[in-house]
């Protein structure tokens, strides 16, 4: 289908699926083996502007938006949903700042972070705080001109390897929800560590660390917003970042199908290939029906947010659901056409599904995806 993008989302496009092809695709299967953090992947994103591409102009990006970081982050996930995730979490690190940071803020931080000279991350989850967001224990104390963390993230995408993170903490316990606030806290702080990096069953090149807190000391200027804006900021970021993790589930199910159908026409059985089957012809079909209504999706919501609409969650929740939901019926179908190969680690069509599998759980589970877009229903309905 034709979605109209403009001549420069036609460049990423091209630009993205030429790196996928000849720089990701051939270490794929190795990063997914040694879990290594792909640091040569992510400089040659960097030299090649794509951590530019959805930070405004004004603080060294190229003036992009969601549908820039969907388009690429589709097509380097068609080659390695793990390799994908390193950049698509670090425009979920980078978005609290764009949207809620002031304009001191913006020009500390934002130039790095553009220019790929460091990498960001996100830290909300903690061991007891999961889809229950509001149940975080992380804390930030006032101290003067500074405030000290202490507590616990865990599950952090790029954990331990970014050098930027967006961090959520209560500043005031008593208020619940409206008690949390958002900071920006850099590797290196005194009384910033890392856990042990988690061992994955999907996107196992991506780094996956506990972020620990103790006694950390950052400036005031850190905070994003104002105190108590925490939950806010996190909301919004989602709504952006949310149609990201929809288009990387939307590139894994792109990069399914496609072993799918080289598989099906070079297998011969009973004498032909298993392209000339009308099993397989019907599963091909559905796959790719679900694959471009996933794309359509995913692309109409990144559109709304870049033309400034404001209510977006339900669209945004509805991509991610949708997109991550085909995903994992496109890849486990993938496998099911390779049989005994799509079993195989010697195929990418199992590495597919694996990968494919975390889209449905994290930036909220596909459960609280339903719930977020049940609730707007019902607002709308009482209008």
């Amino acid at each position: 289908m034709d979605y109209l993008l403009s001549e420069e989302q036609k460049m990423i496009r091209e630009l993205t699926r030429k790196i996928a092809v000849e720089k990701i695709k051939p270490v794929a299967a190795k990063y997914d083996q040694s879990e290594d953090f792909p640091w040569e992947v992510m400089e040659i994103l960097a030299q090649s502007d794509l951590f530019a591409i959805f930070v405004p102009q004004e603080f060294g990006g190229t003036g992009g938006g969601v549908l820039d970081l969907c388009i690429a982050t589709e097509e380097l996930s068609r080659a390695c949903g793990g390799i994908a995730v390193c950049y698509a979490a670090s425009a979920l690190g980078t978005f609290p700042i764009i949207l809620f940071g002031n304009e001191e803020q913006k020009k500390k931080f934002l130039p790095d972070l553009a220019s790929g000279k460091k990498i960001a991350g996100f830290g909300i989850t903690e061991p007891e705080a999961g889809s229950d967001a509001s149940a975080i224990k992380t804390t930030a104390k006032k101290d003067g001109d500074h405030y000290i963390l202490n507590g616990l993230k865990h599950f952090i995408t790029n954990g331990g390897d970014a050098q930027t993170y967006t961090i959520i903490a209560m500043t005031d316990k008593t208020k619940g929800a409206r008690g949390a606030s958002a900071f920006v806290v850099e590797k290196g702080t005194p009384g910033f560590t890392f856990g042990k990096k988690e061992d994955k069953l999907g996107i196992r090149a991506s780094s996956t660390r506990e972020l620990i807190f103790t006694d950390c000391k950052i400036p005031k200027e850190n905070l994003l917003a104002r105190e108590g804006m925490g939950f806010i900021v996190t909301m919004k970021t989602f709504d952006m970042s949310r149609p990201g993790v929809a288009a990387q589930a939307l590139g894994i199910a792109q990069g399914a199908l496609d072993v799918a159908v080289k598989y099906s026409k070079e297998r011969q059985q009973f004498g032909k290939s298993i392209s000339s089957f009308q099993g397989i012809q019907w599963m091909l079909a559905d796959m790719a029906t679900q694959v471009e209504a996933a794309r359509a999706l995913v692309y109409s919501c990144a559109k709304e947010i870049d033309a400034g609409c404001k209510d977006v969650a339900k669209d945004s929740a509805m991509a991610k659901l949708f997109a991550s939901d085909v995903a994992m019926k496109v890849t486990t179908d993938a496998v099911q056409i390779l049989g005994g190969y799509g079993y195989m680690k010697d195929y990418p069509a199992e590495k597919f599904m694996r990968d494919a599998k975390i889209t449905q759980i994290y930036e909220g589970t596909n459960q609280i995806q339903r719930g977020i877009i049940a609730l707007q229903l019902i607002r709308e309905m009482a209008k």
